[in-house]
């Protein structure tokens, strides 16, 4: 539910959005440019996040397929393998198809495939728990049932506003912790798939906000409060936003 603090701000970025849909189509070079741009971005701060100590530039060679020295194998396939799972997004969002396990699974198994194969798209089949949080995850044997209400709770959100729907379902997810590693790549591609399917950009989470992120996820998590986590989705829309409207010349004065 929009909260009256938050009313204003998913306000100013339904405008933003608003003005970037007025404009297309987008000059054909200039959409390639920032769909390049945003997904280096997404790919390395969200592995980041995650421990991967590959650079933005790193993570560009990398993408453009060159080894880079002193990093491990795994830090380079992490790179290569969020793109695809960018590239994968990107295909469902241009048919429009609804969340799925099925989907949420591929997502998961193109995120750890090579660094993990035997648990890519794999429900963990074991107990875990996640340092540093207020809760544990649920029991691996209520995870389909889990999973399974993830997904009838998804169905009946089409009311909330697109941030605090891709929030929640966001933090959802991560609280399940379906898998044994790799939740928090594929939540935010989860995260945004939502917003993606709606039209707006991705929300990119940056490595520097790391302990506000985890800080309001555990807060959802624990107490059932997501307008922490709401706000820094809708900050990191914003900033999307801005970037799309300032290389158009639509920044508002």
């Amino acid at each position: 539910m929009t909260t009256p603090q938050r009313q204003p701000l998913l306000q100013a970025i339904d405008a933003d959005k608003a003005k970037l849909d007025a404009a297309r189509p987008l000059p054909a070079h200039t959409l390639a440019s920032l769909r390049e741009k945003l997904m280096l971005e997404w790919t390395y701060h969200s592995n980041a996040i995650e421990g991967n100590t590959l650079t933005l530039r790193e993570t560009k060679v990398v993408l453009e397929g060159i080894t880079v020295g002193g990093k491990s194998l795994r830090e380079h396939f992490e790179a290569t393998n969020h793109r695809d799972a960018i590239l994968f997004v990107e295909e469902i969002v241009g048919k429009n198809e609804v969340l799925t396990e099925w989907q949420i699974r591929n997502i998961h198994s193109l995120v750890l495939k090579t660094i993990d194969d035997k648990g890519a798209g794999r429900y963990r089949q074991e107990n875990v728990v996640i340092a540093g949080a207020s809760t544990t995850p649920p029991d691996f044997l209520h995870l389909p049932q889990e999973m399974k209400s993830l997904i009838e709770w998804h169905e009946k959100a089409g009311q909330m506003h697109v941030v605090e729907r891709a929030s929640e379902l966001h933090t959802r997810f991560v609280k399940i912790h379906p898998f044994v590693d790799g939740n928090g790549r594929t939540g935010r591609l989860l995260l945004n798939f939502e917003l993606m399917k709606a039209g707006y950009p991705p929300a990119i989470i940056r490595k520097e906000d790391r302990l506000d992120y985890y800080d309001s996820l555990d807060e959802a998590c624990a107490n059932g409060d997501f307008s922490g986590i709401t706000q820094l989705v809708a900050n990191s829309v914003q900033r999307s936003l801005d970037t799309y409207l300032d290389v158009l010349g639509l920044r508002k004065a």
